[in-house]
């Protein structure tokens, strides 16, 4: 019955956090100046009865004081400016409570599971389920963060050409911004938004956009931005200068997508390299728990350690640096 009651509890912090994953708040000079300046979203929400328990749980006293003794550490800063590049509106505390419920409730669940699943009571599945609970955060954010910027690389040469046209038809800089917010959709929109309302708040200009570059962390985005500020100190042609860059961009993504598209299978046989054998252990695992007991039996032993344990362990070891061995010479940069 304790254990019923652990694993509801750990799966509604689990659900408590994904609900304020996709409803949360964001932290930092950036959410402060969103909240003034940007639409009210959050009062319709409330005037519609929406956010509710979650909205009670991003204001927690609590989180709010772990809010503020992370962000007065580095791994708080850092994790602030991961959370903004994958545009998860989450303070460092509110992703640290998710990490930590995650991880402590992927076990319970498996507990849970173990009701079904026999091989599951095993303190070696508890611990993988641990591991899993800790890797899956970080994993999402990774996953999100790279998504949206392969998205934003993707839509920015067309973003820089229809900046030149509107400088082109007598548009300022600025006025010609506004036209990319207008007609992009995000996550183009969403950051030129920001750089938008940053000036209007009176910051300047190349600092807005220094801060887009450092949210973003694009290479093409930075050879943009230095141009755009090497323009505006000597002067020029910049509708010129952006339709080179466009152009020099767009290149590099028709080449990015040729070279994956030719180690398609190397990179598909990293993952077999990496995964299957994970995978196919897990699932006799689960059908026939006593099948590996021979690999845990001592003697025979190596140095004290079951021989078998030994084994996996180099045969995981091995497997691992094959898989970053593949994805090492698949990774070419352009």
């Amino acid at each position: 019955m304790t254990l019923a009651v652990a694993g509801v509890a750990s799966l509604a912090i689990v659900m408590i956090a994904a609900g304020i994953a996709t409803s949360g708040s964001g932290s930092g000079i950036d959410a402060r100046l969103e909240r003034y300046a940007s639409a009210g979203e959050s009062k319709r929400a409330l005037k519609t009865g929406q956010g509710g328990l979650q909205d009670l749980i991003a204001q927690s006293a609590t989180l709010a004081r772990l809010n503020k003794v992370v962000e007065q550490r580095d791994f708080g800063a850092n994790l602030a400016r991961e959370l903004a590049r994958a545009d998860v509106k989450l303070k460092p505390s509110e992703y640290l409570a998710i990490w930590a419920a995650t991880t402590v409730g992927t076990p319970l669940v498996f507990a849970l599971l173990s009701i079904v699943l026999p091989a599951l009571r095993s303190p070696l599945a508890l611990l993988a389920g641990a591991l899993l609970g800790f890797m899956l955060p970080r994993m999402w954010l990774g996953r999100r963060k790279a998504g949206r910027l392969n998205a934003f690389n993707k839509n920015l040469p067309d973003t820089i050409t229809l900046i030149a046209n509107g400088l082109r038809a007598g548009s300022s800089f600025l006025q010609a911004i506004e036209l990319v917010v207008r007609e992009s959709r995000p996550p183009i929109s969403t950051e030129f938004g920001r750089v938008i309302r940053e000036v209007n708040l009176g910051l300047a200009f190349e600092q807005a956009l220094e801060n887009m570059v450092r949210r973003v962390k694009s290479d093409d985005l930075e050879l943009m931005a230095t141009a755009i500020s090497i323009q505006h100190t000597v002067g020029g042609n910049l509708a010129e200068i952006l339709d080179s860059i466009a152009f020099t961009i767009r290149e590099r993504v028709r080449i990015k997508g040729e070279i994956r598209t030719l180690t398609a299978q190397q990179r598909m046989s990293g993952y077999v390299v990496g995964f299957l054998p994970v995978a196919l252990a897990g699932f006799i695992f689960l059908l026939a728990p006593k099948f590996f007991e021979p690999m845990f039996a001592n003697p025979p032993g190596i140095l004290g350690l079951p021989a078998g344990l030994i084994i996996l362990f180099v045969g995981a070891i091995m497997m691992f640096i094959g898989f970053m061995l593949i994805r090492k010479i698949v990774d070419i940069e352009v």
